[in-house]
């Protein structure tokens, strides 16, 4: 307050003195003797004083005029006119002109991309309504970069990835598979020798243990969205190594070899995944798409795996249409052979002669809304005619049956499969007929015709929590072994989602058909069908079989969300035993296979596939026909089969 006053009291003098002639003339008196003629105020700051000069004086303001005062901010004095400062020029001759105000939108701004808008407010700690987004990239349960949720930025690109322009996105996904299975199975003894003296009886001891550790590491990068339309294009591969340890109670069962002994450790890698995709182009404005994938990649013919489910080499042309109602593929495969321990794809040996070609057209609400359609054609020819030894020493093509002479077979399957819902009601199934030719029937040693049938169903009904099926299948099987038809369905490589699937013992285990062939097996590992092949990894499809029959029931009940407990209740058959009776070189066998009963507890207990715990039993109950072919040295009444599977993913 004492400086504004001061300033005040200042300015009066400098206006009292600024004009000391008009003073005097108007009150008549001469000035003070002591004081000089030229009175000036004491000296002050310029830019405290603003002090008009005559000629400001002597012209008068326009009347009503109000300029603001700058001796006090906000406060503006009548009649006083200030004297703008002389206008700073500049000579910059080609300099470039600042944008004009309107170049700078007030109403948008520039942010992160839409994946890293929320991640680029984690390093403040203000922000505490976004801190659940904010997470290590490590984490898998959240968004991170490392499984494609954020694209690469170019200026933090890994070294090795030669790639320009932005929308690329670069992901890894690491799975541990645990299994640990006890099991009982039909166990034939050693020719040569046992670990028993005084075993003269064809069948041994039937327990044996398996316990693996496979482990799983894969990598794609992909440029384009990965939310509303196809990628532009992808790369993808995925290895795996396995450790696996089995150990029966019988010689000459893991090795042709009888010396070796009852158990078996081993190792392989593989490569299961190794493709490129390439988007040909859209066909519409809602991105019906075609594309173009080439590599080692997975195929599945139909919706539960019945016909072919495999990774395989491979091209695969598909796409849609009719905003997705229409989906298409046309696939050529050239088969891989497998590892015999592991099952998985051996790169290091020369592909198979074993060629597939196949087409299928999937039509959505077609019948009937809710149902989709799936029309399919498929051809496997089948070229091997020389002998194959598996990694033990087994024969495996062709199977040591019959004349045991090689084979070659050309074989069409014609396919319709459902799969949705009619109101109330889920319904899934699937029809194949399969016409062709063998070229050496082991039977006959000529040509024969191949007209097979295959036919599975599930019906199921939701109540709640409860979720109640039934399930039938029928592949028919060949009731004239000697003549030149073989009616026998078999697949190419099945890995059936049906009738409690791998948690059933006849669908999970192997059952060797002792006494009529090496290493041959009524129905695969993972497999329905009874086909009599040495093996589905490595062996030929065999259409001279006795066929399966089977009807079940089955309810899956869903306790919690992090719990599903599931059980099965089926019973099978054979569909003509005449193939049996003829390599048994027996009179009469029975149909009946037994009743299979099984159950699995699945565990998630964060609710998402990051980590999935399963816990699974089965037992088979022989009926005669079983009976009448394999026995065991215990002279135990049942068969059974434990599984404990643990799955992690990253």
């Amino acid at each position: 307050m004492a400086a504004a006053l001061s300033s005040l009291l200042l300015h009066a003098v400098a206006l009292a003195s600024a004009a000391p002639g008009d003073a005097t003339a108007a009150t008549g008196d001469p000035a003070p003797v002591d004081a000089p003629a030229t009175t000036a105020p004491p000296a002050a700051d310029p830019a405290m004083l603003a002090t008009p000069s005559a000629a400001q004086v002597s012209a008068p303001a326009e009347p009503g005029a109000t300029v603001a005062d700058p001796m006090i901010d906000g406060r503006r004095r009548p009649g006083y006119v200030q004297e703008l400062p002389a206008p700073v020029i500049q000579n910059n001759p080609g300099a470039v002109h600042a944008p004009p105000p309107s170049a700078f939108p007030t109403d948008e701004f520039p942010i992160p991309d839409r994946w890293r808008l929320a991640k680029a407010l984690c390093p403040d700690k203000n922000y505490v309504g976004i801190q659940n987004v904010c997470h290590s990239q490590f984490d898998p349960y959240h968004q991170n970069s490392l499984k494609a949720d954020r694209p690469i930025q170019l200026d933090k690109k890994p070294f090795f990835l030669p790639i320009t322009g932005d929308d690329w996105f670069f992901g890894i996904n690491a799975i541990s598979d645990t299994i640990l299975e006890p099991r009982s199975f039909p166990t034939p003894v050693a020719d040569q020798t046992s670990d028993r003296p005084g075993a003269i009886g064809q069948f041994g001891r039937q327990n044996s243990l398996v316990a693996v550790q496979t482990a799983l590491f894969g990598f794609g990068l992909s440029k384009g969205s990965t939310a509303y339309k196809p990628p532009d294009v992808e790369y993808r591969a995925l290895f795996a190594y396995q450790v696996n340890y089995v150990n029966v109670e019988e010689r000459r069962v893991l090795n042709v070899r009888s010396s070796k002994p009852s158990h078996r450790t081993d190792v392989f890698f593989a490569v299961q995944e190794l493709f490129v995709d390439k988007h040909l182009g859209n066909r519409s404005d809602r991105y019906d798409f075609d594309s173009l994938r080439i590599g080692i990649q997975p195929f599945q013919f139909d919706f539960r795996g019945f016909l072919f489910q495999d990774n395989q080499l491979g091209v695969r042309l598909f796409g849609n249409r009719d905003n997705n109602r229409y989906q298409f593929n046309f696939q050529a495969i050239w088969r891989l052979d497998k590892d015999t321990n592991s099952g998985l794809n051996d790169v290091t040996r020369k592909p198979r002669d074993d060629y597939i070609l196949s087409a299928n057209l999937f039509a959505q609400d077609f019948p009937l809304q809710g149902l989709t359609s799936l029309v399919s054609v498929t051809a496997n020819y089948n070229r091997e005619k020389g002998r194959e030894l598996d990694h033990n020493g087994f024969p495996v093509r062709p199977a040591l049956l019959g004349d045991q002479r090689p084979r070659e077979y050309d074989v069409y399957y014609l396919g319709y499969s459902l799969d949705g819902r009619i109101k109330r009601f889920n319904l899934s199934s699937t029809v194949y007929g399969a016409f062709g030719e063998d070229r050496n029937s082991f039977f006959t040693s000529r040509p024969a015709k191949i007209r097979a049938l295959f036919a599975a169903a599930e019906l199921s009904y939701d109540i709640d929590w409860i979720r109640v099926k039934l399930s039938g299948l029928y592949t028919s099987g060949d009731g004239k072994p000697k003549d030149n038809k073989e009616t026998g369905f078999s697949a190419i490589f099945e890995n059936p989602i049906f009738a409690g699937a791998d948690t059933s013992y006849w669908i999970r285990q192997t059952v060797p058909f002792a006494g009529g062939g090496v290493n041959v097996a009524i129905s695969p590992r993972n497999g329905i069908i009874n086909d009599l092949r040495t093996s589905k990894e490595q062996g030929q499809s065999n259409f001279n079989n006795p066929g399966t029959m089977l009807l079940g029931v089955g309810a899956d009940f869903d306790i919690l969300p992090q719990l599903r407990f599931s059980a099965n209740l089926n019973h099978l058959w054979f569909e003509n035993t005449a193939t049996l009776r003829e390599l048994r070189n027996e009179g009469s066998i029975p149909k009946t296979i037994g009743w299979d009963l099984s159950g699995a507890l699945i565990w998630r207990p964060s609710m998402v596939q990051n980590a999935v715990f399963r816990l699974s039993g089965a037992i088979l109950d022989p009926g005669k026909g079983f009976s009448d072919l394999f026995a065991n040295s215990r002279g135990d009444d049942r068969y059974y089969s434990v599984l404990f599977n643990a799955i992690l993913s990253f």
